[in-house]
C-alpha cells in the first residue's frame, strides 16, 4: 500500500485482519527495511493477538537514501502515514514502534500521532562512543507508555529503567538484535497483549 506525504511517498506492508484488535504500526532504522528480524518477531507476536500490523518503508528509504534528513520533516511524513492507516482500521488502539532512528520516530511522534504505547526496539540513546550526545528526552517526551528492548552490547547504548515504562536488556545481543530475534518477540507479548484485550475490542 502507498501512502503520499508532503514529503514524498511510503509504503506500508500490511499483514492481519481488517477488524483488528489493535494497530501496531512499525518502521525501520537509518539504512534498513522492514524486514529486519527483531521486526518480524514482533510482527508475528501481534499477528498471534489479532492485531493489524503496518510495516512502513519512509520516504527517505523508499527513494533509496540512507539519511532520514531532518527530523521535522520525518516526523511530519510519519503522521500523515499513520493517518491514512487509522483511517483504513478504523477506532482501535495504536501502538507505534520501530527499531533504532524508527524508535525515534515513534517516541517523538507518539502524543500527535494519538498512540496508547511504544515498542522502541534498539533505541540509540547517543551516537558509538559519544555518550555526552543523550537522546534520553526522545524517550522521556514520548507522553505515552514505552517499552524499549535493547541489547547488552549495543554501542548506541543502554536506556536506564527509569528512562521508559520497560526496559528489557537481551544477552548477548547487539544493536541489530538479530541473533535471537525471537526474544524481542517474547518481550513484545505482554506489552501488546493489554491492547488484545482492551475494552474498546470487548465493546464492538
Amino acid at each position: 500500500m502507498q501512502i503520499q506525504t508532503a514529503h514524498g511517498p511510503a509504503e506500508a506492508t500490511l499483514d492481519g485482519p481488517d477488524r483488528p484488535a489493535f494497530l501496531l504500526v512499525l518502521t525501520h532504522g537509518s539504512n534498513g527495511g522492514v524486514e529486519a528480524p527483531d521486526l518480524l518477531a514482533v510482527r508475528d507476536v501481534a499477528l498471534g493477538l489479532d492485531g493489524a500490523v503496518a510495516r512502513v518503508m519512509q520516504p527517505f528509504r523508499l527513494a533509496d537514501r540512507r539519511a532520514p534528513g531532518p527530523a521535522a520533516k520525518q516526523d511530519e511524513a510519519w503522521l500523515e502515514i499513520v493517518a491514512v492507516l487509522r483511517e483504513r482500521f478504523g477506532d482501535v488502539p495504536l501502538v507505534q514502534g520501530g527499531r533504532s532512528n524508527g524508535a525515534r520516530v515513534a517516541c517523538r511522534t507518539a502524543t500527535a500521532a494519538g498512540a496508547a504505547g511504544v515498542v522502541a526496539l534498539a533505541f540509540p540513546l547517543h551516537p558509538p562512543g559519544k555518550p555526552e550526545k543523550t537522546r534520553v528526552d526522545e524517550l522521556r517526551g514520548a507522553g505515552v507508555e514505552v517499552l524499549v528492548v535493547n541489547g547488552d552490547r549495543d554501542p548506541f547504548g543502554i536506556p536506564d529503567a527509569a528512562d521508559a515504562a520497560q526496559v528489557t536488556v537481551l544477552a548477548g545481543e547487539r544493536h541489530d538484535l538479530n541473533r535471537n530475534p525471537a526474544e524481542a518477540g517474547r518481550a513484545a507479548e505482554p506489552w501488546l497483549r493489554r491492547w488484545a484485550a482492551s475494552p474498546a475490542r470487548a465493546a464492538r
